[in-house]
């Protein structure tokens, strides 16, 4: 499989989940081997922040990214839509400091990238793959990581709230199946949103954006997409995060009650230890691979 990006410009105006004031994004087309760069357009110029782990400064709410002098909030369903599309090489440009928190979920960005439409490129798409099981675990929250030829996620959640309690949903991240979990929006509970918005935060929060849950249940007039929203939502959100690696990986990812920032944990722990856990592939050597143990030759592939 060859690298993509989008096939040309698109933006979106919408309002800022931490400011609640309007704020733009624009994705263009990007050249190979570039990967996903964003853009902070600033009062003092443009800064480019590349998502990598050690980018990450806050995970409170959303996830932000930072250079040190530039930063960019709510990236986590840009990042899903793009990896779970498997859109590789794009720039994302922001103005106003993060990207419209739209209807809480990545629903718009797939289809500002279907509207961009989606355009192979010259450059054969290369992966990480996990190599060995890897843990990272605690304060009862875990990722557990094994190797596997694809991106499959298998989360688990459990709230004591009687409208969430206990879900799981098991998925093989493809173009194909992301849509099942692009709609579903984040959550949170109406005594928190008070509190933050007491507090001038999340001033862009409203029913429009987010599944609100009081004591007695969804607070949201037209309830919920689905049954199990809550447990898509928190896989969208780990596409997003472990797209902050900087290049697609490949494993089965068993998850429990984790978030953006025990996500990020992981994805440190494993770039430390990548060497170790981890092998840079072409997609191209997987299938050869794949091939050879169903007994179908291998075709070579052009230099």
């Amino acid at each position: 499989m060859f690298q993509t990006t989008v096939a040309r410009p698109v933006s979106f105006t919408g309002v800022g989940l931490h400011s609640g004031r309007d704020v733009q994004i624009k994705f263009q087309p990007a050249p190979v081997d570039s990967g996903i760069m964003f853009f902070a357009h600033t009062s003092s110029g443009v800064r480019r922040i590349h998502p990598e782990p050690g980018a990450v400064t806050a995970t409170a709410l959303a996830t932000t990214l930072s250079d040190g002098k530039a930063s960019v909030s709510t990236v986590e369903h840009v990042l899903a839509a793009l990896n779970g599309l498997q859109v590789d090489n794009v720039q994302v440009h922001v103005l106003g400091g993060e990207v419209p928190i739209m209807d809480g979920s990545a629903a718009q960005v797939v289809r500002m990238i279907r509207d961009a439409g989606v355009r192979a490129q010259h450059m054969e798409r290369r992966v990480a793959r996990i190599r060995r099981p890897l843990s990272v675990a605690g304060e009862g929250k875990a990722i557990h990581a094994r190797p596997h030829h694809g991106f499959y996620v298998d989360y688990t959640i459990d709230f004591p709230h009687k409208s969430i309690g206990r879900q799981r949903l098991a998925l093989e991240i493809t173009p194909e199946s992301f849509p099942r979990i692009a709609n579903a929006r984040t959550f949170g509970f109406l005594q928190e949103v008070e509190y933050l918005h007491s507090k001038g935060l999340a001033l862009g929060g409203s029913l429009g954006n987010a599944v609100v849950l009081d004591e007695d249940g969804v607070v949201n007039p037209e309830g919920l997409r689905c049954p199990d929203e809550f447990v898509r939502h928190k896989i969208l959100d780990f596409v997003g995060d472990m797209a902050m690696f900087g290049m697609p990986l490949q494993g089965a990812f068993e998850v429990h009650c984790s978030g953006h920032h025990h996500n990020n944990m992981f994805l440190r722990h494993l770039q430390a230890e990548a060497s170790y856990y981890l092998d840079i592939v072409r997609e191209s050597e997987m299938a050869a691979e794949e091939d050879e143990v169903m007994g179908v030759p291998a075709l070579a592939m052009p230099a």
